[in-house]
């Protein structure tokens, strides 16, 4: 199975097949409201804005499996988003990401793009220290480590990339904008 071959639910309830995005270029995220990434939304937001009229497209999971960051309903973080990010692109229903009810998509991302670390710098090794204590073994499974981690996915349905949440966003664009 492909990407075009995964679907996901809408935060109305209607199911919406990937094949929709044939022709397109991808950025899928698990999101959240409470996190101290969420002020990605803004840059995910700019890049929709300026590339979406060029065949770009955001595939926003809201997920609530990284200390509950993601409280509410799906109602209640779209408005959210809205309000603070005046973000355009569609959410999605809340969804997990990892474990026995994840989206079957997040699984084929993760077949796709494994984890390959945080990178440099205080962010990363942050996250390093607190993954350590949540799974010794984390840096061995393609689970997704936290919110906002983001796989780009090219015009022919290829994982091309994947960016962990403390990936510089500039250089997710920079992905996104060679894809363009």
């Amino acid at each position: 199975m492909g990407f075009y071959d995964y679907s996901v639910t809408t935060a109305n309830g209607e199911e919406f097949s990937m094949e929709n995005y044939k022709g397109k270029v991808v950025l899928v995220v698990n999101t959240a409201t409470g996190c101290g990434f969420t002020p990605h939304y803004k840059d995910i937001e700019a890049m929709y804005e300026k590339f979406h009229d060029q065949g770009f497209e955001v595939l926003d999971i809201p997920c609530n499996q990284f200390a509950g960051q993601t409280p509410g309903t799906d109602d209640e973080i779209h408005e959210f988003c809205q309000l603070h990010y005046n973000t355009k692109f569609p959410q999605m229903k809340k969804s997990d990401v990892n474990g026995e009810d994840q989206l079957p998509l997040f699984k084929y991302l993760k077949e796709q793009k494994g984890f390959e670390g945080f990178g440099k710098g205080p962010s990363a090794l942050a996250m390093g220290v607190m993954l350590k204590k949540i799974d010794k073994d984390y840096k061995n499974n393609p689970d997704i480590k936290w919110n906002f981690t983001k796989f780009v996915v090219d015009r022919n349905g290829e994982v091309v990339a994947r960016f962990e949440p403390t990936e510089k966003m500039e250089n997710v664009a920079a992905c996104v904008e060679k894809l363009m």
